[in-house]
């Protein structure tokens, strides 16, 4: 006994909850069909949407529709053919026994005419026209069976808004785009002083040997240094998520000096801000050259505790000895 074939009919019929808009859209998007090549699928009349299938085939098939919002049904069927045109078997009673319907709508143009082989509009044969439009529905009915996984229409849509950023930002000193944080923000600021130093010695050779040469240098390196410092800064204020524009504080007295105060203490934002990811892990080397900051506070706070001790020992002195005559 040979195994049974099935086909697959459809009603014209939806899913339940599921809008019958974005059904048609569905069907139009899975056939490769104009949308209102779509629409005579959902009358009343049955059509067969695939013929021939085995018993594992035509579960995917279901499956298929079923996920595009359309409520299909199998049934045996012997005919090894395909057609999205009504057959005899699923064509309504009243259909089938009036023989006074002698007239027809091209299938391409909506033409009314007087049944016959070919369009009087548009010239197609109608019976070619019909096959031509099944293969395709089969083909696309086929790949969506094939993919590995077939989007559900229920599913919220999955594209990304915006572009995906990098775990960690790119570290460019000489820009003011990007992040750094406190650490690094030291370093590179004691690698710019220490830059300073050797090249206004340069210039101080240029001005050795010539007045003119040596006021140039100056200037160009005063400007360099100046920019390079403000991109800096910038970019610490960046990783607070502050606007750069804040560096022109630094031009009000006593404001710029507290603006120096809190880009070395508060923190930067632990995630990605609007400037960006943040700046990577602090290196070996970026730790060492901000703990020689250290060194020159050391120095000042030891300077000002001593001469504070040696004001207050002279005051005590003036009190304690007597005054002579």
């Amino acid at each position: 006994m040979s195994e049974p074939r099935y086909k697959i009919v459809f009603d014209g019929e939806v899913m339940p909850e599921m809008p019958l808009d974005t059904v048609k859209e569905n069907l139009a998007r899975l056939f490769k069909l104009d949308r209102t090549r779509i629409e005579p699928l959902f009358g009343r009349r049955a059509v067969v949407l695939k013929r021939d299938l085995s018993a594992g085939d035509v579960e995917k098939y279901v499956s298929a529709l079923e996920r595009a919002g359309a409520q299909v049904r199998k049934e045996q069927d012997v005919a090894a053919s395909l057609s999205l045109v009504e057959t005899d078997d699923h064509r309504p009673a009243e259909v089938k026994d009036t023989p006074s319907d002698t007239s027809m709508q091209c299938p391409k143009c909506g033409y009314e005419q007087p049944r016959d082989i070919e369009c009087a509009s548009c010239g197609i044969v109608i019976e070619k026209y019909l096959a031509r439009q099944a293969q395709l529905a089969e083909s696309a009915v086929e790949a969506a069976v094939d993919a590995p996984s077939a989007p559900s229409p229920y599913a919220p849509p999955q594209a990304r808004v915006g572009e995906a950023l990098p775990e960690f930002g790119e570290l460019r000193p000489f820009t003011s785009e990007g992040r750094i944080g406190r650490l690094r923000y030291l370093a590179w600021s004691l690698v710019l002083m220490a830059a300073c130093g050797g090249l206004f010695g340069l210039a101080m050779i240029g001005m050795e040997i010539n007045d003119m040469l040596g006021a140039v240098l100056f200037t160009a390196i005063s400007i360099a240094v100046i920019v390079v410092a403000v991109m800096i800064g910038v970019q610490r204020l960046h990783d607070i998520g502050w606007s750069g524009w804040i560096m022109l504080l630094n031009l009000v007295p006593v404001v710029g000096s507290v603006l120096a105060l809190l880009m070395l203490l508060v923190p930067g934002s632990t995630g990605a801000n609007r400037f960006g990811p943040p700046p990577p892990a602090n290196s070996l080397a970026v730790k060492i050259l901000a703990a020689l900051w250290l060194i020159p506070v050391a120095g000042l706070l030891l300077a000002l505790l001593l001469g504070g001790f040696a004001a207050i020992t002279g005051l005590a002195g003036d009190l304690v000895l007597p005054p002579q005559s």
